[in-house]
């Protein structure tokens, strides 16, 4: 195990529900995804962190969200990407095969964050590493809802997260008392129906 996924793990704590990735899903995405990335998911599953703050998916379970958020979008043009991780309250975390760690999604909010990456090309695999390295709690940690989310609607299992009802992008309050545990795809198919996705560069706190 390399340091970055070492103090990932620091960070994060030991992964709980874990999806063993079948040797069919690895060579799938081998050239499409970095070693490194293909790597993790052969050491580690496809699994929860953080007592699921956070999760690593398998991207093509995820093409129905990928599809609805960005498929008629400029970025389909830009590059082929691929989810690789979420969070409990809905950001995604996209990889593009050209483009690396470029683009994320807080789908609540329908917001992207675009960057750019200068590990690609030959520095994937360390794109890969960066990734997860500099991964934080507060990040995914929305409004600092997570630990009151878990007390009052429970852990979540690997294919669920915590969605607002009303939908934010419906005007609803993103408040504890109007959260709930839901299905995570159907979820965030249905959240990008509400709103087009806008671009922004400051991350939603």
């Amino acid at each position: 195990m390399d340091e970055n996924f070492e103090y990932f793990l620091e960070k994060m704590g030991p992964s709980f529900d874990k999806q063993h990735v079948p040797l069919s899903s690895i060579e799938r995405y081998r050239g499409k995804l970095p070693d490194q990335l293909l790597a993790y998911w052969k050491a580690h599953g496809w699994c929860g962190y953080a007592d699921g703050l956070f999760w690593t998916v398998n991207p093509q379970e995820y093409e129905p969200v990928l599809e609805s958020w960005i498929g008629d979008t400029p970025f389909m043009e830009q590059d082929a990407y691929h989810i690789i991780a979420r969070g409990a309250f809905g950001d995604l975390y996209l990889w593009g095969e050209k483009t690396g760690d470029s683009l994320s999604i807080f789908a609540p909010g329908s917001y992207c964050f675009p960057t750019d990456s200068i590990l690609i090309g030959e520095k994937m695999n360390l794109g890969v590493q960066a990734f997860f390295g500099l991964l934080s709690r507060d990040e995914n940690d929305f409004a600092d809802m997570f630990e009151d989310a878990c007390q009052k609607l429970g852990r979540l299992k690997r294919d669920e997260m915590y969605g607002f009802f009303p939908a934010l992008a419906l005007g609803g309050p993103s408040t504890l008392d109007h959260l709930q545990k839901v299905k995570a795809i159907e979820h965030l198919v249905i959240l990008a129906q509400f709103e087009p996705l806008r671009v922004a560069t400051i991350p939603p706190v």
